[in-house]
């Protein structure tokens, strides 16, 4: 399978509710948890396209640009934009929807460096 291939196939998409024990005293998502759930997802998307162990080394800038409110979904999607010899990148969007329409824009978006790791924790080359 060549590298197109194996990021198409990787792509990965997870969607959560936005509850009340997840939101701060604005009634919105709190950053904290957004930036969890992004390196999650970012994590998620590393290890189908590589398949080996993989560690978050960095986030890159991550930009709120709307807040999710209580009481919405986020739809969070991941992508490897990035392939180096021990190391990859996944960029993360998150979408909010509203739950009783069909509203839907994206509200974050980072991008996350992993690294294969062996047995060891050494960087090892990405098969």
């Amino acid at each position: 399978m060549n590298k197109e291939q194996r990021i198409e196939n990787s792509k990965t998409t997870i969607f959560k509710a936005v509850f009340p024990n997840t939101t701060n005293h604005y009634d919105t998502l709190f950053g904290g948890t957004a930036m969890q759930l992004m390196d999650e997802t970012a994590f998620i998307t590393a290890t189908r396209f590589s398949r080996q162990q993989m560690v978050t080394v960095s986030s890159d800038k991550i930009d709120f640009k709307k807040p999710i409110p209580a009481g919405t979904i986020i739809e969070l999607t991941g992508k490897v934009t990035y392939l180096g010899s021990t190391s990859l990148k996944v960029r993360v969007d998150i979408f909010v929807e509203e739950m009783y329409s069909e509203s839907r824009e994206k509200a974050v978006s980072g991008e996350f460096t992993f690294v294969a790791i062996d047995e060891d924790k050494n960087p090892v080359k990405i098969l």
